[in-house]
């Protein structure tokens, strides 16, 4: 049997989730060409330096553009991207987290601003295609696992999120 290797992530993204089951966006700069997905509500995250794991990159990348320190990340989904120029495919590695804060009172470095949305909010926003994608799977994910009752209410208990 041949197992062909994973793709190399050349980025990093953190879908953090709340107990109420909302996800942390970020807008990013809008008339940046240089940028993935400008102007668009995406995740945070960004490129491993050089030597860099993708954990350690997630974890840097969470600190240097809101200060935050997410203890319980674990890998979700590898997904494959197009670059800035929409041409050459890369690959990010989504971390999972929970988080609870104030998304408004973090010092924001990069982008326009953080808020909490309920995933029936996307299709009113500007998604980046790839974390639209990311949040997508993990839905499907929560609605695989409720019971019956929850799926028929549309509601999934802390643990399942």
């Amino acid at each position: 049997m041949n197992s062909i290797p994973a793709p190399t992530p050349t980025g990093t993204a953190a879908m953090l989730v709340n107990d109420a089951g909302q996800y942390l966006l970020h807008l990013r700069d809008a008339n940046k060409p240089e940028i993935c997905d400008p102007g668009t509500w995406s995740l945070i995250g960004g490129g491993p330096e050089s030597g860099e794991t993708p954990q350690e990159a997630i974890t840097r990348e969470l600190w240097e553009e809101a200060q935050l320190e997410i203890s319980d990340l674990a890998p979700f989904a590898l997904l494959e991207v197009p670059g800035p120029d929409g041409g050459a495919k890369g690959h990010i590695q989504v971390y999972l987290g929970r988080w609870n804060g104030d998304a408004a009172a973090l010092p924001l470095t990069e982008g326009i601003m953080l808020h909490w949305f309920d995933a029936d909010v996307m299709p009113r926003l500007s998604m980046c295609p790839w974390a639209e994608e990311a949040i997508l799977k993990h839905q499907a994910d929560l609605q695989s696992t409720a019971h019956p009752a929850q799926k028929a209410k549309g509601v999934q208990t802390v643990e399942q999120a």
